[in-house]
């Protein structure tokens, strides 16, 4: 148990049976009144996202938590292999729990596992990975400078905006939590 003076980004809260993480907070004191949280959760399992206000000094069930860092093996048809890195058990997770992960997983790249009473509840990935592209249209001649973007096909599958002037088999940086292009990689 704490109170919701103590909460964290990223802490996992129990809330009516229903595990929530901690995404934002902001403690409030206004001029009149009592003190106050204002926060936003992500439920672990859904995905969806809400606004929640706890009074100041209220108790809150918190999550026990367990994040395991691994590697990402193969995907056998059935679900993504993992491996722990520390005991080098593997387990299999289904695609509702890697979820948006699986547009930025490749074979042997590090992730973190979250369980809650031994059962998988979420992958978190790198804030970037690095990905190749494998399609995109050829950049007209003249449109290297201008700030124009162009659909790119990832290794992964993924489609993404990258600027006009990147070509096939380019590496590029890519933000996990939006899928954003954050730039070229060179070797």
């Amino acid at each position: 148990m704490a109170t919701s003076n103590d909460l964290k980004n990223g802490m996992v809260l129990n809330i009516e049976g229903q595990l929530w993480a901690v995404t934002e907070f902001q403690h409030v004191k206004p001029g009149k009144g009592a003190a106050f949280v204002r926060s936003k959760l992500k439920n672990v399992l859904t995905g969806k996202v809400v606004d929640k206000t706890f009074n100041a000094g209220v108790k809150v069930e918190t999550a026990n938590v367990d994040k395991r860092d691994m590697t990402y093996l193969y995907n056998d048809g059935d679900g993504f292999v993992f491996m722990d890195k520390d005991t080098y058990d593997q387990v299999v997770l289904s695609e509702a729990i890697v979820g948006d992960a699986v547009n930025y997983l490749l074979e042997n790249q590090e992730a973190t596992v979250a369980l809650h009473e031994g059962n998988p509840i979420y992958v978190e990935l790198p804030a970037s990975v690095v990905l190749e592209v494998t399609y995109t249209e050829p950049g007209l001649q003249g449109d290297r400078s201008s700030g124009g973007t162009k659909p790119a096909t990832v290794e992964t599958g993924l489609q993404i905006q990258v600027p006009l002037f990147l070509e096939n088999n380019t590496k590029v940086r890519v933000d996990t939590r939006t899928g954003d292009y954050l730039g070229r990689v060179t070797d």
